[in-house]
């Protein structure tokens, strides 16, 4: 009965290309849904007319950063309930607690490490990601 669970929709804002390659299909390999957005700004109306259930947010993005796209999406009603996990190869002191301010409901550093953020999004969103493989 795997067709009948539900794949969460993931929305992966994130402008370096590689990076946004390699994470989209290791979340598809764990059984995500996944919307890619590649500025603060697509992502902002991404999130908007796809409704996610989780978003990861690079926190350095052109045309809109990840820090106002956040601020966007936590004041827009059809939006705020959405959380948001930012990510950041900038692991300066403060920036977690930047991030929450943001509206952020968790932060994770890069390299990304998969089971660490597969461990939050369950986390987040109530379940095991392992169980969301397609066998």
């Amino acid at each position: 009965m795997a067709d009948t669970l539900k794949q969460p929709k993931v929305l992966l804002v994130e402008d370096n290309e590689m990076n946004r390659d390699m994470l989209s299909r290791r979340l598809a390999r764990q059984g995500f849904q996944v919307v890619l957005a590649i500025d603060g700004e697509q992502g902002v109306a991404m999130a908007e007319r796809v409704l996610p259930d989780l978003i990861l947010m690079d926190m350095s993005l052109p045309v809109l950063d990840g820090w106002e796209a956040t601020r966007r999406l936590k004041a827009h009603e059809a939006t705020r309930d959405i959380p948001v996990i930012a990510l950041t190869a900038h692991a300066m002191s403060g920036d977690r607690e930047r991030a929450i301010e943001a509206g952020c409901e968790d932060y994770d550093t890069k390299p990304i490490e998969m089971p660490r953020l597969l461990e939050k999004i369950g986390r987040i969103l109530g379940t095991d990601p392992g169980t969301l493989r397609a066998s």
